[in-house]
């Protein structure tokens, strides 16, 4: 799957407005997503997940720079995001599906932030952007 130059002019244009919220953004999508569906906080055995918590806050800002790399090479996402692959894939054996529900809760987390600029458009390509993302996270698997 592959994304126009419409599509990628939306997801860089509205990066650039998401980097300025980057770690508040990061968080309150992690906090959705274990609100949402519990069964990913298995992967946190370690971290206090409470919402605001430091390490709550600190991760979804990694999470958030993991999709600002993409977003910033958005012509090789692979080659931005290959050694996160291979954390998620060999090291931290995250369940694939778990990628698609977080890029659920991001999308959600993106539209209630920024209402007037998240249009049908950039929601599709952001929806279509952060499938790109999953693909590439779930390269390494195979």
């Amino acid at each position: 799957m592959s994304l126009t130059k419409t599509e990628r002019t939306l997801i860089v244009s509205m990066w650039a407005k998401i980097s300025t919220q980057a770690d508040t953004i990061g968080t309150e999508t992690l906090e959705r997503l274990f609100l949402s569906y519990p069964q990913t906080k298995t992967y946190f055995p370690h971290f206090d997940l409470h919402p605001g918590s430091a390490q709550l806050q600190a991760h979804g800002s990694k999470v958030v720079a993991a999709v600002g790399d993409a977003a910033k090479n958005i012509d090789n996402i692979g080659a931005a995001l290959s050694k996160l692959s291979e954390l998620h894939a060999y090291v931290l054996r995250v369940d694939p599906v778990n990628f698609k529900l977080l890029s659920h809760c991001l999308l959600v987390t993106l539209a209630a932030r920024f209402p007037a600029d998240f249009t049908a458009e950039a929601h599709a390509a952001w929806d279509k952007f952060l499938a790109v993302v999953s693909s590439v996270l779930t390269e390494k698997y195979r």
